[in-house]
């Protein structure tokens, strides 16, 4: 039967949010989920076990889906004040809940997957600690991107028009960016995680506004673990598969494929960047993808 709890971390102050999902009797490896901006890990999962944390589980993985702080389930909410960003999701919020599952699991977790601009944050966790990479057997993005470089009319409405347009002005005058009552997405962003986010939006060198860490940098001479990109062909404004290869580009030597979804390519659906994940043909498309890719890419040693 498949299970769902809810894992509290502290941390300054505040408490990072784990949803686990499992199959109590067939309880295997587990798989590490990271939301992108404007969400929270919701994306991967509904209460009523729909979703992709849901469908790997029911092939006997043992799914923590994370909300960065401040997001969905985590203790408070992002409000007025609230000054952490992107820095503090790559240095504290990820390593505080990988610390977390490991202390659950006797061990990290084998499998990463990110929605959007969560697998920015993902490789940028591998650019800072690279000693981790060898724990990852494999990674699946679903439309990750982090420059936008395609020119089609949505991009620019959403991108330059909203996010680097309305948004600053916004999140200064709330103290914070307000997307899910604006209904720009699930989840608000706080004004630093928002500034960093738009600045690495933009077609401009990879490096860390609070230290100077030049990610890209970093990673040209690293091998990831094996990364599955996932591109919908509906995906127009904010990951284009000329997004998703630039992305690829810069994120070091290691093996990483980029498959696109969509009818005429003998799909189900013609997906875009939301539905990739929430559509119920995701099951019989991506999702089988994942699964293979996972399986395929298992390391049969022990960490």
């Amino acid at each position: 039967m498949i299970k769902q709890e809810s894992i509290l971390l502290p941390i300054g102050g505040a408490k990072l949010h784990l949803r686990r999902i499992y199959d109590d009797e067939n309880i295997g490896e587990p798989v590490f989920f990271m939301h992108g901006a404007v969400e929270n890990g919701k994306i991967f999962y509904t209460e009523s076990n729909k979703g992709l944390a849901p469908f790997l589980a029911e092939h006997g993985y043992d799914c923590y889906v994370a909300d960065l702080r401040g997001r969905g389930k985590s203790i408070p909410n992002i409000g007025p004040g609230h000054s952490y960003g992107q820095t503090e999701a790559i240095l504290e919020d990820i390593p505080t809940m990988l610390e977390g599952i490991k202390a659950l699991r006797g061990k990290y977790p084998r499998f990463w997957v990110a929605h959007s601009w969560g697998g920015v944050l993902m490789n940028s966790y591998f650019a800072r600690f690279p000693e981790m990479i060898a724990r990852v057997d494999a990674c699946v993005y679903f439309g990750t991107k982090r420059s936008l470089y395609n020119r089609h009319p949505q991009k620019f409405i959403q991108g330059n028009l909203i996010w680097y347009g309305l948004a600053p002005i916004l999140a200064k005058k709330h103290g914070y960016l307000p997307a899910r009552k604006l209904k720009w997405g699930s989840d608000e962003e706080t004004v630093k995680s928002h500034r960093q986010s738009m600045e690495w939006a933009k077609i401009k060198p990879w490096v860390d506004s609070d230290d100077n860490f030049d990610y890209a940098k970093t990673l040209s001479n690293i091998a990831l673990p094996p990364i599955l990109h996932i591109a919908g062909v509906k995906d127009k404004a904010l990951a284009q598969p000329i997004d998703i290869k630039k992305f690829m580009e810069e994120s070091g030597l290691g093996k990483q494929e980029i498959r696109i979804f969509g009818k005429r390519f003998g799909h189900k659906y013609n997906y875009d960047h939301i539905n990739m994940l929430t559509h119920p043909n995701a099951r019989l498309d991506q999702f089988q993808d994942t699964l293979h890719w996972f399986q395929s890419h298992l390391k049969n040693t022990s960490q």
